[in-house]
C-alpha cells in the first residue's frame, strides 16, 4: 500500500469541506449525505470518520472556516486604517461580508440542525472562532468610535451579529417564496447582502 504523504493527511478535512461546499451549490442540506461527499472526493467513506463523525459537523467546519476568514478580513480593517468615519466603516464591513454569502447562508438555514449534530469538541471550537470574531468587533468599534462607551460598543455587537442570520433569506428568495408573496400582493424590495450590512451598521452606530 502506497504511504500517504502528512501533507495529503493534513489536507483532507479541507478537501471533504470543499467537496461539501460543490455539492451544496446545487443540493439542498438536507440532501447531502456522506456517500454523496466521498464520492466528490478522493477519500472512501469510512475515512471520513477519522476526521468527521456526521455531515452536520462537516458543514460546522465549513461554517467556522468562513469565520476564520471573515476574521482575518475584520482584522485586516483594523490595521488597515488609522481613522474611519461611520459611512467607511459601515462600506468596509459591508464589503467583508459580500464574500461571506456562503456563511450567512448556511448559519440563516440550517445551523441548530448542525450544531445539535455535531460532537461537544467540534461545537466548542467553533464557538470559540465564533466569539474571536465578536471580540475583533469590538476592537473595530473600540479604535474607530472611542466617543462610545464599553456598553453601547456591546450593544453594537449584539444586535449585529444575530441580525445577520436574517440577511440570506432577505436577499436570496426561492421561486416558490416569491410565487407566495406575489400571490398576497406582497412587494418584495430587491437588495444586497452589502446594502443591507451597511443599513444595518450605520443604524447602530447611530
Amino acid at each position: 500500500m502506497a504511504k500517504v504523504s502528512r501533507e495529503v493527511v493534513e489536507g483532507r478535512p479541507d478537501e471533504i469541506m470543499d467537496a461539501c461546499v460543490r455539492l451544496h451549490e446545487t443540493m439542498s442540506f438536507r440532501d447531502i449525505n456522506l456517500k454523496e461527499i466521498s464520492c466528490e472526493t478522493s477519500i472512501s467513506r469510512p475515512s471520513i470518520y477519522n476526521y468527521f463523525r456526521t455531515k452536520e459537523e462537516i458543514f460546522l467546519g465549513v461554517l467556522e472556516r468562513e469565520y476564520r476568514r471573515w476574521n482575518d478580513d475584520l482584522q485586516g480593517i483594523l490595521t488597515g486604517h488609522q481613522k474611519m468615519t461611520g459611512d467607511e466603516f459601515a462600506a468596509d464591513l459591508a464589503e467583508s461580508l459580500r464574500e461571506r454569502k456562503l456563511l450567512l447562508e448556511i448559519q440563516s438555514t440550517d445551523l441548530y440542525d448542525i450544531e445539535e449534530n455535531s460532537r461537544q469538541e467540534s461545537l466548542n471550537d467553533f464557538k470559540e472562532v465564533f466569539m474571536q470574531t465578536m471580540t475583533s468587533m469590538e476592537k473595530l468599534l473600540e479604535k474607530f468610535f472611542p466617543e462610545k462607551s464599553k456598553d453601547e460598543r456591546s450593544d453594537f455587537v449584539y444586535q449585529f451579529f444575530p441580525f445577520l442570520y436574517g440577511v440570506y433569506p432577505y436577499v436570496y428568495h426561492t421561486e416558490k417564496q416569491e410565487r407566495a408573496m406575489d400571490s398576497v400582493g406582497m412587494k418584495v424590495r430587491k437588495t444586497t447582502i452589502e446594502e443591507m450590512v451597511r443599513m444595518c451598521v450605520l443604524q447602530l452606530l447611530k
